[in-house]
């Protein structure tokens, strides 16, 4: 992640597409939603945005064809949800294709789905399952942006393989070569997206207090906001 232009197979590039399809179509009714119910909401949509992309375009080669580095979507998933994410996630990917040749076109759908879907769903799922068992908000932002990030790279590595299945050892074996590749890189990758989400988490929080409680990121909960901002 980010697939090379033109490195997948054109029937996997129209399949990941057409997959990537309906998340866009939900989020784009989600954040319309959310803007016209909050359109206070639109400085800190841009804000999730903009983490998004700068940390994603710091680009790291590893596998030929493809590249290792933070996503940045775990943010933006915390505060809005995966749905409006995998807008966000999208108009990013698009943008750093046109202008930075990062990625492609004809990958824009499988890039999408890993980092844009797949990788805010993981990243939500472990955030919301931590907060239901009570565990410190900069913990479960930690987790939730770790696992967003990981997920993002188990995903490429499957469509990896998938594309180009090993010649012995047919899908399995290449999966296994390309997972352990990025393995290398992305797990301290993914560590130090966890700590910098929590440190803008804090950074929100003293900040957008107000904005954070209606999203249901902060409760009215004793010691909430300083156990968090410290």
């Amino acid at each position: 992640m980010h697939i090379a232009e033109g490195f997948l197979p054109p029937a996997h590039a129209i399949a990941w597409g057409v997959a990537s399809a309906p998340f866009v179509v939900h989020g784009v009714r989600s954040l319309t939603r959310e803007v016209r119910e909050h359109p206070e909401s639109t400085l800190l949509l841009g804000a999730a945005g903009a983490f998004t992309f700068v940390l994603s375009a710091l680009k790291l080669p590893s596998v030929t064809g493809s590249c290792s580095h933070p996503t940045g979507t775990g943010l933006g998933a915390v505060l809005f949800r995966p749905p409006v994410m995998a807008v966000l996630g999208t108009i990013t990917l698009l943008f750093q294709a046109l202008l930075l040749a990062h990625g492609g076109l004809t990958t824009l759908g499988a890039n999408v789905f890993s980092m844009a879907v797949a990788g805010p769903w993981a990243g939500y799922g472990v955030y919301r399952l931590l907060r239901r068992l009570d565990v410190p908000l900069a913990v479960t932002v930690f987790c939730g942006a770790f696992v967003a990030d990981l997920a993002t790279y188990c995903v490429t590595s499957v469509q990896l393989a998938l594309a180009f299945p090993d010649p012995g050892s047919g899908f399995w074996g290449a999966l296994g070569k390309f997972g352990s590749i990025f393995a290398v890189t992305q797990v301290p990758l993914a560590v130090s997206e966890g700590l910098l989400t929590v440190l803008v988490m804090r950074l929100l929080v003293r900040s957008s207090e107000g904005e954070l409680t209606r999203l249901g990121v902060l409760v009215a909960r004793t010691g909430e906001r300083a156990a968090v901002a410290r």
